[in-house]
């Protein structure tokens, strides 16, 4: 867990703010089968394969997976810069992102990505600190990481979480 205090306490406000503005039907599925945002960090480690959806200029939606690192209460993933998903997101920034654990756990997540490391500008705050994790998990050779590859971090304005058994969920 790489959170801080305050970044847990900011995770769980949205986590309850997100739940209580949502519909009376995802309520009705989600209160009572949600974990607290201590306890998702802690399930949330390592490489969490994501389902990205962005839209194209015609407003067509697109979907793809992308390896996602949940840090500091917020998704980061990356692709590759000529990927038609990093067009995507240069020209139209929402994003949302879901990880699923068959009927175990599924997080769902509206926000928009900010580019860690843009080609053409100084990198964006915490992305030394990103490089060095994604250097350690993936290996400092795996890409050359600032022509190669572009990642973002998506500063969500709205995510849930359902986890009926966090037991379960803890011991897979």
């Amino acid at each position: 867990m790489r959170e801080t205090p305050e970044e847990l306490d900011k995770l769980q406000s949205l986590l309850g703010s997100s739940l209580s503005g949502s519909t009376a039907h995802l309520r009705s599925i989600v209160e009572g089968r949600t974990i607290t945002a201590a306890q998702l960090t802690g399930v949330l480690t390592g490489m969490c394969t994501l389902t990205l959806s962005t839209v194209t200029a015609k407003g067509e939606p697109r979907i793809s997976g992308v390896d996602g690192h949940f840090l500091h209460g917020q998704w980061h993933f990356g692709t590759a810069r000529n990927a038609a998903k990093a067009r995507h997101l240069a020209a139209r920034p929402a994003a949302s992102v879901a990880h699923m654990r068959g009927e175990d756990l599924g997080v769902f997540t509206h926000g928009t990505v900010e580019e860690m490391n843009p080609e053409d500008a100084e990198a964006t705050a915490g992305w030394q600190e990103l490089l060095a994790y994604l250097k350690d998990f993936y290996g400092d050779d795996a890409f050359d990481w600032n022509r190669e590859v572009v990642y973002y971090r998506l500063n969500p304005h709205w995510m849930t979480v359902y986890a009926p058994d966090l037991d379960k969920l803890a011991s897979t």
